[in-house]
């Protein structure tokens, strides 16, 4: 188990029927980030990263879902809002208490030690209804999760075709329970202390020539020592870094294809 880091983790999704809903890699784009001015919202990098680090299931059919405020499963009704013949395949009304459940479609595997975490997608605001998290060991279950929604209040919400369900992420389940946070002061790293000093004072000095008018900082928007991968200082030069993110998207085996 101490080496199973060491190579690349396998994740195996396995068709329940001929045409679940489709998995494809995660989209970086968000409607909200669009509509920011000059889509700003972008300029921050761990957003986006964070938007495509993991693969969506995508739902195959439009539908509303109405809660009244009860426990009971019956609380909840599902109104399809197409043709698509297997919609009570895909969600439904199992739990009560304003919990709106999916089902995925597939039975999930990971390599040893890794599990997924099984979410909503990443800054993806819904009004009305909220995606619970669950972390699954996908590395032994012999059988599917469910995807769950908890409606904030009773109202309808409506799903469309092609939005995302659910979102999961890759998670080395076997590695956190051996992680100790450690809490210091920052003047115990003299190094890290230098970048960050320098880094409050280039920020302090950049507002403050934007706040003047000047030229060329509001021509520049805003400083991109995080999306070029450096510091302040220009000494740093981390041993990974990512501007954005692109994930594989799954390969299909068998005659069937999802979605």
């Amino acid at each position: 188990m101490d080496d199973f880091l060491s190579a690349t983790p396998k994740l195996e999704a396995f068709r329940e029927y001929a045409d679940p809903p489709a998995l494809i890699a995660g989209r970086a784009d968000r409607d909200w980030m669009e509509a920011t001015t000059q889509r700003f919202a972008y300029r921050c990098t761990p957003l986006p990263i964070a938007n495509a680090s993991g693969w969506e299931l995508v739902l195959p059919c439009s539908f509303l879902a109405t809660w009244n405020g009860g426990p009971l499963t019956s609380d909840i009704q599902i109104k399809p809002l197409d043709d698509y013949k297997r919609s009570a395949m895909v969600v439904g009304s199992v739990f009560g208490h304003g919990v709106l459940t999916f089902h995925p479609g597939y039975l999930f595997r990971t390599s040893p030690g890794w599990a997924l975490w099984v979410r909503g997608a990443p800054n993806t605001i819904k009004d009305g209804i909220v995606a619970l998290d669950g972390l699954v060991e996908t590395d032994w279950l012999p059988f599917t999760f469910t995807m769950n929604w908890r409606f904030t209040r009773p109202t309808t919400v409506r799903f469309e075709k092609g939005e995302a369900f659910c979102f999961l992420v890759m998670t080395p389940h076997a590695l956190i329970d051996a992680i100790e946070p450690i809490v210091a002061d920052l003047d115990d790293a003299p190094e890290l202390k230098a970048g960050y000093e320098a880094w409050v004072a280039s920020r302090r000095d950049f507002q403050a020539r934007v706040a003047r008018g000047d030229h060329d900082a509001i021509e520049q928007g805003w400083q991109r020592f995080y999306v070029q991968g450096r510091d302040a200082t220009g000494k740093v030069e981390p041993l990974f870094h990512l501007s954005k993110r692109k994930l594989k998207a799954p390969r299909v085996k068998g005659r069937a294809s999802p979605g």
